[in-house]
């Protein structure tokens, strides 16, 4: 088994442990930046699509009729727009290009970590163009990285819903998102058939991962674990920005 194939079936496990709630949207950035170094970043993104429609999958059904349709219904609109914005960037720009964005949404996603407790504790008016502007964002981040969760999980941490309720909203919306991405990759590219179903063997290891991450939330510090995750990501990022 070759190294890349070994680093594939790492990333698989990985996004189980982050859908099982272990290290959240800082373990989801690194995917991408992680295999875009053994790969170009357009095919980096591409084979990941169809681990995290598993995990989605597996995330659904645990959260199913958790969701709350009025924060999909002013989200999704301006996400779905960023997303075919953001596959034709993933398309034409070209690969060093691609690699610096990948380090600016590992940024987001350590600037969002950074905050998330003040705007836990923020007073906040909602206006809809905050929802505008986070749905926008996080299309377009999933789009060309898969790195979408920092700006969705910000805005919604402003609304302080029950964390069932942003669970399924969460799973929801990138869900939705994710199944979208699979036409418009195959339509470009970025989303190979035969590669995938040469390394379909490492989808068993999402739900491996899922259950996994479920059993160590329950025994490891969560909050050091991310600290951890959050160190690690911020060495990429610069490694991605300036390489």
């Amino acid at each position: 088994m070759s190294t890349d194939t070994l680093l594939i079936a790492l990333i698989s496990f990985l996004i189980g442990l982050s859908k099982g709630g272990l290290g959240g949207p800082v373990l989801g950035a690194m995917i991408a930046p992680l295999l875009s170094q053994i790969m170009p970043v357009q095919q980096a993104v591409g084979i990941t699509l169809p681990m995290l429609l598993t995990g989605d999958a597996m995330a659904l059904r645990a959260y199913w009729r958790d969701w709350d349709w009025r924060y999909l219904r002013i989200l999704l609109p301006a996400a779905l727009i960023s997303t075919f914005i953001g596959v034709a960037m993933l398309r034409d720009l070209p690969n060093d290009t691609l690699k610096r964005l990948l380090g600016l949404f590992c940024l987001l996603t350590v600037a969002y970590k950074l905050s998330s407790d003040a705007l836990r504790r923020l007073t906040y008016t909602p206006r809809d163009w905050h929802a505008w502007l986070a749905g926008f964002i996080a299309g377009l981040g999933s789009a060309v990285a898969n790195i979408g969760a920092p700006a969705f999980t910000a805005y919604m941490l402003l609304q302080k819903v029950s964390p069932r309720v942003f669970m399924g909203t969460v799973t929801v919306f990138f869900g939705v998102l994710n199944v979208l991405k699979v036409p418009l990759f195959l339509s470009i590219g970025a989303l190979e058939p035969q590669i995938f179903l040469s390394l379909a063997w490492v989808l068993l290891l999402v739900p491996l991962g899922v259950g996994i991450g479920y059993w160590l939330v329950k025994r490891l510090s969560p909050r050091l674990f991310e600290l951890s995750m959050l160190a690690l990501l911020i060495y990429i990022s610069f490694a991605l920005l300036l390489g």
